[in-house]
């Protein structure tokens, strides 16, 4: 609030300025427009004029922007006079409503005024910035002021309860009440500044030097309470967070004696923990900011950081700082007096607390128990607050607790040690406010003298709904209810005392009871106890909780008026309390906790205990709080006990404050209140920003609006007699005699003459009171009178002045005629002879007796003025009298004139009125039986409604029953997918592990390949062809055993690799000896060996081709299995659907019989009718049209359809030819395949022609090789190929590391490769076994195929029952869309008739009411028709209803058909898709047919290699006898080559030295390898477990996905059950479509027959009347026309005979002065000079003749057009009236006419009645009996339609739900689609890394190869070396093997050679036996 006054005028800030608000040209503004307030969502309340009123509701037309809108007649409020803008008390307003006082405050606002008085409330809006209002010339303005005196203003209020005060001796109290930030801390200062001010002693007094003054101190008391007690909220920078009352003490004189203070309410929690950018109380910040060096380390104070209970930090608050506000603070206190001590001990507590919240506890490992790890937190607390630091922790951590009567120490958990540091820091803070309350009480209470009275300063907060509403609320709202109910109190006992001083008759209520119930609920002690009570009881029990709280309440004020459950869920509110406010929902979260206030005793006693004085002082009262023994449990015993002797001793927060409000209300009852309500006007704290809804809030919050209501009830608006008169008066102006007359005489005359209704006013002993509202429309009257004086007074003057300026003018006119005259009369004299004589003796003549003639002259001179002024005199009268009356009879003209057209409109108003009256007797009428009726129909409705809704219960009973069932399958389902996930995991987990086996299998498989190459080799050079076969087998057998053996273990592979590395290398010294005799051998078997591994590549391939093919009919077997059981699953469903609809044909058929019976009897009512309608001939015809236009209709839609079924057959041939086309395209597929499948065969037998070239070219290489001049190239090559393998590994190395990474990505292949290897594997133990016995195995081969082509044939049968469930599925589409196409036919046969009808019902609606005036007219002569009119206008009522309902149904039907073409246009797509799938199933199954066909053929080719193998083998047998031969040729070629072998020593030398390089560089090389592989294994490892996990987590998709699909399915399901059953609904809607075209029909028929006779009818009536109205409309025009005629002739004869007297009078005064003249002539030349004057007198008169006669001429000329007028009217008077008389013969003649038939009717009627008064007395009971019947139908029909309707709304329901599943269903296809997509991708990248492995592991594979050959040849190399080095020392024969021909490897992939001991002891047998032969 603004503070100190700047250099602004004051003055603009308080008045207003009343010059604008009495503008004359607003007031009318406001008359004119008819000013209202309608309500605005943006503004509140917008100014709008009514427009129109149109019933309920009202056009207006918005002040602001003229925009147009339609409001509810209750939403207006009416605006007040701009009289009463900015009124400075709003109880004046005479329009008290909300819209004019808010409107009233904002207009104040807005010009700077923020005080207003509501009453006796004065209302403050916080205008957030200073306002230069508060100085000390203010405060001098207005003292001694009375408050109507001077404008609003707190000094106001505080005056007028200063002066109260002095002068009645009564203690007064000034409440301040509002929201936080509104204000009321700051009008509380300013309130305690003017009485300061006012009421200072130190003016009067000698000892004013007194230091401390009290004024001073009362000031300074503030600033120290607002640091210790308030705080930054998001709303108020300097919010108080506790409620104070301040109490003010006089003496007699009226001086300032003492003051006291009492607080409410602190918001301790504020001080351990604040919400977000708020801040705790401003002690904290400003003494840790302020605070000296030497001041923060004797109170160990750290940063703001540090501390746990400053949630926020250190926040700052603009334009304030908080080091200088600690000073002012430090001053502050000073000033009171405090002393040094007492701040430093204040300041400890303070820092204490701070501390408080630093404390940490842990929560021990095994136990709940805390335990506090750090203790310098505590010491630095124990220090502060004098404690022991381990009595503390032992308090805080294992406190003593009484059970019973022993005392038992219990271990505390962190949570609850968390709680009791938190509730001792609050409990301090409080304790310390208190005494800081108590100390400044103790300074400000001076005894010196004695206090008189006292004004009490209430600041407390106003009622607060808040979303979240606690305790601390509640407090604050019973405050507030009990200040409203003082309030309401106290205004109306001002009001009882104000009207009985007027001595007014009132019936006295005390609103202040309006309150009680609300106040009863919150405080009652018991009967029933209040909320209050019941938290207190509620604390004593021992399990009580806030739910027990809640549920106790509930049942004890469940039936309270105020008291409500929740409007919001429970988590958010648990009861409500009504206030006068509003209604707030409260959460009892907490409320034990906080009622009771629980504290650890045992640190209470310690502090109790403390060192420091001032902490021991704080708690002296330990004994009364509640310890941790009363909150953990209180026993029976001890309740009853500790609540009987400890009744002074525990109180509860809610006891205490209940006390301490009890106080205070009985303190401010005993005074004279003064109420200020604060008001925020936004929460941007912006200046001149006001937002109405925030406003309007808080007036009801405050009261204001409640006073104003409060004001209504009685007589708000009162006025003193004098201004009453003064003002109102002009309303009544013949009321009051002239004279003197007293005020309250004068006011009731004038009262009398208002005709105001007695009970809108009052009549006082000084004042007149009125209602709100009676004023404002005595304003409105006031100015209409005002503004109709002022236009008649300005037209009164505008025809003065225009009278005068004609008059002006006419005399010009005359002068100017008079001077032409005289100039012509010279111009004609000049020249006469006898002029110029007189003009020359003329001057002569007059000097003899002039005097004589002088007297005589004097004397007629006299004699004319006498006559003169008489004549003048008279002529004035006349004149007058005249103009009266001319008045007169102009004012009886226009009364004549206003009299005949009000009678005219009173008597046209009279026969409207009639007619209406008529009209609406008859609609009287037609309403009774129609509410009869409907109150029948209402009964019957109701019988249907209690049988529907016991039908409704069977079905939802039924409904929850199969919702149970479905919870439970949907259990069970859980259950076991469950039991699916788990032991699909434990597979996952026992693939991982077979993974890891394989691959390690896979490792030792690697290693055992690369050994038996090199073996296979040695022993390739060492057997003998002959032996070769034998040696294999058996090596095979035993390298089985070992392979077994060697899976188990690695370690005995290695063992074994090292031995065979021995073995070879003795092995291989053997070997070199015998190399030159089997060089031919192994030239052949090279070949042989070559096309061996040809043929197991072959066979590897076809195996993995074999396996492939294995696992795609897996695949599709799984697939087909799945779509089997959908299969299955769709035609359950379809069953049921089958089902389902057989149920509802049956309840069709049993509808349709139904039906038929109903038509049956409306059959029969049909016959009644037509015996009944045989009597009038045309409406037979009427039918007969009828029924050929329904035929023609019925062969449209027969048409229809059948051209809808001709489309549909079309469209089944173009299925069938689309499915004829697309088995074309499978044949020629099929054919293509065939033909590719031949290509491929082609193929291979070319691979195998090429396979067989590349043989013969590998012999013929070998056979060059033979040549020694390729060793020299070789050694070359191989020198250079040792460097070159170098540089290889170095690449291979490289590429290793780029196929790991590559292989990190894509290892999911993993799995599925080791399976194909083992798969492979075994293959190849199978086909080794088989070798012996290859006849078993083509038997088992063809046994496979045999099962192969079963498995096709079953394969094929699937596909066969696939295509014909695909036809079946296509035919039931077919059959649906012919449906739909029926269906669509129909509808749109409806649409027509429905167009029909709806044209048919607007023309009938158009002609009915055209026909219902005449029909009403002719009513009385027409009585029978009249009665079956009724009786068929009820019929078509009835009819319209149901045309509505069937319109209705239209819509709905449509709806409902477009949503079927939705889901019909959705199936179709699901169909294609289908198709698409099964299509794709077709090419899948296709292609595995033909990857089988493949299969067969290549294991075909490998049994014929098989047999080619065996021929071979055999074929080497018998070569074995030829080696004899061969041997003298290796003989010849040992001679030669011997020759070679001297000049290859020297190389070989040489080789030797380049060889052991290489060795070297080979062992470095393994030694890398084999850290290499290592490594790899490692990587692999840490892969294969990334990309199992990976694989799980696709399998989890997968599981997911699959899981979607089958609620996809169900969904499906449920959508085809739903579509039947709306195509059942839809035949049931045909149905009654039908019956009520039927209906329709009928009605059409009488229709027309009334239609007929109605237009007869009516064309009489409007040709009499269109005679009768234009005859009276003539003969009204030309008798005005002749009365306005005869009125200008009448005043046209009465000027002319006026004119006739005065010309005739002239001519006498002519000839009387002749004579005269005549007479004198003779003798008296004396009178010549008369006798021209009199001659120029003539001239005159004889102008004025001539004027007249002028003025004659025009009369008769206007007389002679008047006459002339006249003739012609009377000649169209004569000839209108011959018109009316011939209009009145016609007339004559159509009622003879009309009496005539009337009569021939009766006659007729007469002799009908006699003749078929039987046959209608029959007719008539037949007709009741047919009525009752269609009662009945109607009934049926009426429960027929609930039944649709309802149907309707669960067929609506069903759609929702379906259109959800839908969306579902889309979102999970697309999530479906998404997954697909990424699975694609994935499988994508795995083909990839598969091919980018497999290229990766061939590159290794070839260089692995050429490394393993290098390393081969270099070690054969040196074999041979040493060879011929041991020969030459022994100096036998050399032989030199070449390098190429003993290098051949035997590849048998999957199976590996090793040797045994055995083995190579047999093997060097075999050599020995083989050495001879070159030595001999």
């Amino acid at each position: 609030m603004a503070q100190r006054s700047g250099q602004e005028d004051p003055e603009r800030y308080l008045f207003v300025d009343r010059a604008v608000i009495y503008n004359p040209a607003t007031q009318a503004d406001w008359t004119a427009k008819k000013l209202v307030w309608i309500p605005s969502e943006r503004h509140g309340f917008e100014a709008a004029s009514i427009k129109e009123e149109k019933g309920d509701e009202v056009l207006v037309e918005l002040a602001e922007n003229g925009k147009k809108a339609l409001v509810n007649k209750d939403d207006i409020q009416k605006m007040n006079p701009p009289k009463f803008s900015k009124v400075e008390d709003m109880a004046e307003l005479t329009c008290l409503n909300e819209a004019s006082v808010l409107h009233n405050l904002k207009d104040r606002y807005y010009s700077g005024l923020i005080y207003t008085y509501s009453g006796l409330f004065c209302v403050v809006i916080n205008p957030y910035k200073n306002l230069p209002i508060y100085s000390e010339n203010i405060i001098e303005m207005y003292r001694g002021k009375k408050r109507h005196e001077m404008p609003p203003h707190i000094y106001a209020i505080s005056e007028s309860a200063y002066r109260c005060m002095l002068q009645d001796r009564e203690d007064q109290s000034i409440l301040c009440t509002g929201e936080s930030g509104a204000g009321k801390t700051e009008n509380t200062k300013k309130v305690i500044q003017y009485l300061a001010h006012v009421a200072s002693s130190h003016k009067g007094r000698k000892d004013h030097n007194i230091p401390g003054e009290l004024e001073r101190q009362l000031l300074q008391a503030n600033p120290i309470l607002e640091s210790f007690g308030n705080a930054k909220t998001v709303k108020n920078d300097n919010s108080s967070r506790f409620g104070k009352f301040i109490r003010i003490n006089f003496d007699v004189t009226g001086y300032i004696v003492g003051a006291n203070i009492e607080t409410y309410l602190l918001e301790k929690s504020r001080a351990v923990r604040q919400a977000k950018d708020e801040r705790t109380f401003h002690i904290f910040y400003q003494l840790l900011a302020g605070a000296g060096e030497h001041l923060k380390s004797d109170l160990l104070l750290e940063g703001f950081n540090n501390y746990r209970f400053l949630s926020n930090g250190y926040i700052p608050i603009p334009g304030q700082q908080d080091k200088d506000n600690f000073q002012e603070t430090m001053e502050a206190m000073h000033i009171m007096g405090f002393s040094h001590d007492e701040i430093l001990s204040m300041l400890k507590v303070v820092s204490s607390v701070l501390q408080f919240g630093n404390i940490s506890f842990k929560k021990e490992r095994n136990t709940d128990q805390a335990s506090m790890p750090e203790n310098t937190v505590a010491q630095k607390l124990c220090h502060l607050l004098g404690m022991n630091v381990m009595e503390f922790t032992r308090a805080i951590l294992t406190p003593r607790i009484k059970v019973g009567r022993d005392y038992v120490q219990k271990a505390q958990t962190k949570e609850q040690a968390d709680f009791a540091v938190e509730a001792l820091a609050k409990a301090t803070y409080e304790r310390l406010f208190r005494w800081l309350v108590h100390r400044i009480n103790k300074a400000l209470d001076r005894t010196k003298r004695q206090g008189a009275s006292f004004i009490g300063i209430l600041d407390i907060a106003g009622f607060e709904i808040f979303e979240l509403n606690s305790f601390e609320q509640l407090c604050i709202n019973y405050t507030n209810e009990k200040l409203q109910q003082l309030f309401n109190h106290t205004m109306f006992i001002l009001e009882q005392e104000e009207y009985q001083r007027e001595g007014i008759e009132w019936n006295f209520i005390d609103f202040g009871l309006d309150l009680q119930p609300c106040i009863d609920l919150i405080e009652r002690p018991a009967n029933p106890p209040g909320v209050l009570a019941l938290l207190d009881e509620e604390c004593w029990f021992p399990k009580a909780t806030d739910k027990t709280f809640v549920e106790k309440l509930v049942q004890e004020q469940g039936t309270h008026s105020k008291f409500q459950k929740p409007r919001q869920l429970k988590d958010k509110a648990d009861f409500c309390i009504i206030h006068y406010a509003g209604k707030v929902d409260y959460k009892a979260d907490e409320w034990l906790m906080k009622n009771m206030d629980p504290l650890n005793d045992n640190v209470a006693t310690l502090l109790h205990q403390s060192s420091d004085k001032f902490v021991a002082e704080l708690w002296k009262d330990v004994d009364r709080i509640v310890g941790l023994d009363q909150v953990t449990g209180i026993t029976e015993t001890a309740f009853g006990s500790a609540y009987k002797t400890k009744k002074g001793m525990f109180r509860t927060v809610g006891q205490l404050y209940k006390e301490s409000l009890t106080k205070l209300m009985a303190t401010l009852r005993n005074t004279n209140p003064n109420f200020v309500r604060c008001i925020i006007p936004n929460h941007e704290k912006r200046a001149g920003k006001l937002d109405p809804h925030l406003v309007l809030d808080q007036l009801r919050c405050n009261g204001v609006l409640e006073g104003i209501r409060i004001c209504r009830q009685g007589f708000p608006n009162r006025i003193v007699f004098q201004e009453f008169r003064q003002r109102y008066e002009i309303l009544t102006p013949n009321a009051i005699p002239k004279g003197f007359m007293d005020g309250k005489q004068a006011c009731e005359r004038m009262i009398r003459a208002l005709e105001l209704d007695p009970n809108l006013y009052r009549i006082g002993q000084s004042k007149i009171f009125f209602r709100a509202g009676v004023l404002a429309h005595l304003e409105e009257e006031r100015d209409l009178k005002i503004t109709d004086i002022i236009i008649f007074f300005q037209a009164v003057c505008r025809g003065y002045l225009a009278r005068k300026a004609f008059a002006k003018k006419q005399q010009q006119l005359s002068a100017l005629k008079i001077l032409q005259r005289n100039c012509a009369a010279y111009l004609k004299l000049r020249h006469w002879q006898w002029w110029r004589v007189f003009t020359k003796v003329k001057p002569l003549l007059q000097v003899t007796r002039q005097e004589e003639e002088l007297q005589a002259k004097d004397e007629e001179l006299m004699k004319v003025k006498e006559k003169q002024t008489k004549v003048e005199a008279e002529l004035e009268e006349m004149e007058r009298k005249h103009q009266q009356l001319l008045e007169e009879k102009n004012i009886l003209a226009e009364q004549l004139q206003a009299e005949t057209e009000l009678f005219a409109e009173a008597e046209e108003m009279r026969a409207r009125l009639a007619a209406k009256k008529q009209e609406l007797e008859e609609i009287l009428h037609d309403l009774e039986s129609r509410v009869e009726e409907e109150e029948e129909r209402n009964q019957i409705l109701q019988n249907e409604k209690k049988k529907m809704q016991a039908h409704i219960q069977d079905l939802e009973e039924q409904l929850d029953e199969e919702e149970g069932a479905r919870q439970k399958l949907q259990l069970e389902k859980v259950t076991a997918e469950a039991k699916i996930k788990k032991m699909e995991e434990e597979i996952l987990l026992l693939e991982d592990q077979n993974s890891k086996f394989l691959k390690e299998k896979k490792l030792m498989e690697d290693r055992i390949a690369e050994c038996t190459s090199q073996l296979a080799e040695e022993e390739e050079k060492a057997k003998n062809l002959a032996k070769l076969k034998n040696k294999q087998e058996m090596m095979i057998t035993d390298l089985e055993e070992r392979l077994k053996k060697e899976e188990k273990t690695r370690q005995e592979l290695e063992k074994a690799k090292r031995k065979l590395d021995g073995e070879t290398t003795d092995l291989q010294d053997q070997i070199a000896e015998l190399q030159a005799q089997i060089e031919e051998l192994k030239i052949q078997l090279a070949k042989k060996e070559e096309e061996l591994q040809a043929a197991l590549a072959r066979g590897d391939e076809e195996a993995v081709q074999k396996n492939n093919a294995l696992k795609a009919i897996r695949e599709l077997q799984a697939q087909i299995a799945e779509l089997q059981e959908d299969l299955e699953s769709e035609k359950a469903s379809r069953n049921k659907a089958e089902k389902q609809k057989r149920d509802l044909s049956e309840e069709l058929e049993a509808l349709k019989t139904e039906l038929e019976d109903t038509l049956d009897t409306t059959a029969a009512q049909q016959e009644l009718r037509t015996k009944r309608e045989q009597e009038v001939a045309e409406l037979k015809k009427a039918i007969e049209e009828e029924t050929k236009n329904h035929e023609a209709q019925i062969q449209e839609i027969r048409q229809r359809h059948a051209t809808a079924l001709e489309e549909l057959s079309e469209q089944l041939e173009q299925a069938k030819r689309f499915k004829a086309n697309l088995e074309k395209n499978k044949q020629g597929l099929e054919s293509d395949n065939k033909e590719l499948a031949c290509e491929v065969k082609v193929l291979q037998q070319v691979k195998a022609e090429s396979e067989h070239k590349r043989k013969k070219l590998d012999a013929q290489v070998q056979e060059l090789t033979a040549k020694v001049t390729e060793g020299e190239r070789l050694r070359v090559e191989l020198a250079e190929k040792a460097n070159k393998l170098q540089n290889e590994l170095d690449n291979v190395s490289s590429l290793l590391e780029e196929a790991e990474k590559k292989g990190i990505k894509f290892a999911k292949d993993a799995a599925s490769l080791e399976s194909q290897l083992q798969d492979t594997q075994e293959l190849l133990q199978e086909e080794t076994r088989q070798k012996l016995n290859l006849s078993s195995r083509i038997r088992q081969l063809e046994e496979e195929k045999n099962n192969l082509q079963e498995q096709q044939e079953e394969e094929e049968e699937a596909r066969k029952n696939l295509e014909k469930q695909m036809l079946a599925l296509q035919s039931q589409l077919a059959d649906a869309k012919k449906k739909v196409d029926d269906d669509l036919g129909t509808i749109e046969g409806l649409e027509e008739n429905k167009k029909k009808l709806l044209k048919d019902m607007e023309s009938l609606s158009q002609r009915l009411e055209e026909k219902a005036m005449a029909y009403d007219k002719l009513e009385k002569t027409k009585n029978r028709l009249q009665q079956e009119l009724d009786d068929l206008m009820v019929d078509l009522d009835h009819q319209r209803q149901i045309v509505s309902n069937l319109e209705k149904k239209q819509k709905k039907f449509d709806q409902m058909l477009a949503e079927e073409k939705n889901i019909s246009a959705r199936y179709a797509e699901e169909r294609d898709r289908a198709e698409a799938e099964a299509r794709e199933k077709e090419t899948k199954a296709l292609s595995l047919a033909r990857a089988l066909e493949e299969a067969l053929e290549a294991k075909e080719e490998f049994e014929r290699q098989n047999k080619q193998l065996r021929t071979d083998m055999e074929d080497l047998m018998s070569s074995k006898d030829d080696v004899g031969k061969n041997v003298h040729e290796l003989e010849k070629s040992k001679r030669t080559l011997e020759q070679q072998v001297e000049e290859m020593r020297t190389q070989l030398e040489e080789l030797e030295d380049e060889l052991q390089a290489t060795e070297d560089a080979k062992l470095r090389l393994e030694v890398n390898m084999q850290a290499m592989k290592a490594q790899f294994e490692r990587d692999l490892q840490a892969r294969d477990e990334q990309n199992e996990e990976k694989k799980r987590m696709l399998v989890k998709q997968v599981r997911e996905l699959e899981a979607e699909l089958e609620d996809e399915r169900k969904q499906r399901a449920l959508a085809v059950a739903s579509k039947k059953k709306m195509e059942m609904d839809l035949k049931d809607l045909e149905g009654q479509i039908e019956a009520a075209n039927k209906a329709r029909d009928e009605a059409i028929k009488q229709l027309r027959k009334l239609q007929a006779q109605m237009k007869d009818y009516q064309r009489e009536l409007e040709e009499a009347r269109a005679s009768r109205d234009e005859i009276f409309a003539q003969s009204k025009e030309s008798e005005k026309k002749l009365k306005s005629l005869e009125a200008e002739i009448l005043q046209l004869q009465e000027e002319f005979a006026a004119s006739e007297r005065a010309r005739r009078h002239a001519e006498q005064e002519r000839d009387e002065l002749a004579d005269e003249i005549a007479n004198s002539a003779s003798g008296k030349s004396a009178l010549l000079d008369e006798k021209r004057r009199l001659e120029a007198r003539i001239a005159q008169l004889e102008e004025e003749l001539e004027e007249e006669q002028s003025n004659m001429e025009l009369l008769n000329e206007r007389f002679r057009k008047t006459t002339l007028q006249v003739d012609t009217l009377n000649s169209e008077l004569a000839g209108e009236r011959s018109a009316a008389q011939k209009s009145e013969n016609a007339r004559q003649q159509l009622e003879r006419q009309n009496k005539e038939l009337k009569a021939k009717l009766q006659e007729l009627e007469g002799s009908v009645k006699s003749k078929f008064k039987a046959t209608i007395s029959t007719l008539e009971a037949k007709i009741v009996q047919l009525e009752e019947q269609l009662e009945q139908e109607a009934k049926e029909r009426a429960a027929a339609n609930k039944l649709v309707r309802r149907t309707e709304k669960k067929l609506k329901e069903v759609f929702m739900q379906v259109e959800d599943e839908r969306r579902h269903a889309d979102q999970y296809k697309e999530q479906m689609e998404k997954a697909n997509a990424r699975m694609k991708q994935l499988k994508r990248q795995l083909e990839e890394a598969e091919e980018e492995a497999t290229r990766a592991n061939a590159s290794r594979r070839k260089l692995q190869r050429e490394l393993d050959d290098a390393t081969e040849a270099n070690e054969g190399l040196s074999r041979e070396v040493s060879t011929l080095k041991n020969r030459l020392r022994r100096g036998g024969p050399i032989t030199f093997s070449s390098s190429r021909s003993g290098r051949r490897q035997l590849h048998i992939e999957g199976a590996s050679l090793e040797l045994s001991d055995d083995d190579v002891e047999s093997k060097g047998s075999d050599v020995n036996e083989a050495q001879p032969a070159p030595a001999e």
